[in-house]
């Protein structure tokens, strides 16, 4: 259920794909900060608990 892009379908078509990499891209990205934002506050919670 493609819809008819004509000449343009190209150019779409690697937008359509750019878009999803970088979407792709910024959710690692986010994950990864996100795990390792945890581990450094569960380090400084643990110093601060005399751990």
């Amino acid at each position: 259920m493609m819809p008819e892009l004509g000449k343009y379908a190209g150019a779409v078509l690697s937008s359509y794909a750019v878009s999803l990499g970088l979407i792709a891209m910024f959710v690692w990205l986010s994950l990864r900060r996100s795990r390792r934002v945890k581990r450094d506050l569960e380090q400084v919670e643990g110093r601060r608990d005399g751990h």
